[in-house]
């Protein structure tokens, strides 16, 4: 009787099992929202991503909205496996199929339209100074909707037709082919288009519509020399790139003041004219943009710019020099920028090793943190400590107000950089 009931519970249990309502799949989300790193002025997210041996890794990625090329390191190469093609500085390699940002699947494949990725030759970093083991670039952000919001430092990406955007739009130029953006624009009552980059620290402007410009506005504040936000990479032509502050830029919506302009050399622009389908001046970087929420509606052609704060953090107050990130984490610097007619870091040269700032070493470190170090107000002073020649050497230099206006009698004064 005991060995009866005994199957007969067994029995019951398995029948009630079998007819209990079964729990749903968890669906992903359509939509999420994290939190990003400004390094540099490039927006950084943690994403996972699938490894060989099945498990996955925590990694940063580089939101790169303006260039349609998928990149990963090396070191990531390495652990995600597969076979690798040389030519030159870049290899090409199979990509991962996804990445997961939040338990959401990016896809990296199929309607993205990639079919390699690059990866840099000898150990080199993805991008030098900056600490991203890949990039999300313009091909896979155009498959959904995306927006950055840079005064809450938060990144949203969800499924086409999920986000409620808000604020000010401008219907722009999507190319098809790569997802790169061109925005109406207008400088001096005349009509361009420019880019829309946020992985670009910076603004560019065509070399000839910035050297015209410049010709008929002397008073505009300028400069030579990439520091700051436009010490983009640390390529030997740094030294020599050519700065502006822009007194008026109307872009889509919005009309934003003294926005600063890197020229854009005329083999560079040959390159960026290719990537759009419409004719393009240049580019807008995110630095014009840090007190705005950017929403991007790939499916509509469409822009939102809603403002998020209305103050302007100082740019180019810094110590000028000039910087290039080394493979193995140290910083030359490759020149120094003249300020008021003079070397703004007179015992500093050309090729000499930038050790620590103020005692804190550099070594490792990304760029950005590396320029938040040089910055503050103008007149303050830091504590460079300089290796030239296997000896080094501290020297004290002072934060200058470098893109400033000039008054009547020759002085600087404060830029008025604003957004309306």
């Amino acid at each position: 009787m005991r060995c009866t009931a005994f199957i007969f519970l067994i029995l019951t249990t398995v029948a009630n099992a079998q007819n209990a309502p079964k729990l749903a799949r968890q669906s992903e989300p359509k939509s999420v929202t994290v939190p990003f790193t400004l390094d540099h002025n490039r927006i950084l997210i943690e994403v996972s991503i699938p490894l060989s041996d099945g498990t996955t890794q925590r990694v940063h990625a580089w939101i790169d909205n303006g260039n349609p090329e998928l990149y990963i390191s090396r070191k990531l190469f390495e652990h995600t496996g597969g076979s690798m093609s040389c030519d030159g500085q870049l290899c090409s390699a199979a990509p991962p199929a996804a990445i997961n940002i939040d338990g959401m699947t990016i896809s990296l494949s199929g309607r993205t339209g990639i079919t390699e990725a690059k990866v840099p030759a000898s150990g080199a970093p993805l991008a030098p100074g900056l600490p991203a083991e890949i990039n999300i670039p313009s091909t896979v952000l155009r498959n959904y909707d995306v927006l950055i919001d840079f005064p809450e430092h938060e990144f949203t990406i969800a499924q086409t037709g999920s986000l409620k955007f808000k604020g000010v739009t401008a219907k722009v130029s999507v190319n098809p082919a790569n997802g790169l953006i061109q925005v109406p624009s207008q400088i001096e009552k005349k009509k361009y288009n420019l880019g829309l980059d946020l992985g670009s620290s910076i603004s560019f402007l065509a070399a000839d519509l910035f050297d015209k410009l410049s010709t008929a506005h002397p008073d505009w504040p300028h400069m030579t020399g990439a520091i700051d936000p436009a010490n983009m990479w640390g390529s030997n032509d740094e030294p020599n790139w050519k700065l502006m502050r822009l007194d008026r830029v109307q872009y889509g919506p919005l009309y934003l003041t003294d926005v600063p302009f890197v020229s854009l050399d005329a083999a560079a622009q040959v390159n960026f004219v290719k990537r759009f389908p419409v004719p393009t001046a240049g580019l807008l970087g995110s630095e014009a943009l840090l007190n705005y929420r950017v929403g991007l509606d790939y499916v509509h052609s469409t822009v939102y710019f809603d403002i998020g704060r209305m103050f302007n953090a100082p740019d180019f107050d810094v110590i000028g020099v000039i910087l290039r990130p080394e493979h193995d984490g140290r910083f030359t610097i490759l020149g120094i920028a003249d300020y008021e007619g003079k070397p703004s870091v007179a015992e500093v040269q050309a090729g000499d090793q930038l050790v620590a700032i103020d005692a804190i070493p550099v070594a490792g470190s990304s760029m950005g943190q590396v320029w938040s170090r040089l910055a503050g107000e103008p007149e303050k002073e830091h504590t460079l400590t300089i290796e030239r020649k296997g000896k080094q050497f501290a020297v004290v230099a002072k934060v200058q107000h470098f893109l400033g206006a000039t008054d009547e009698d020759g002085g600087k004064k404060e830029s008025r950089k604003s957004n309306k």
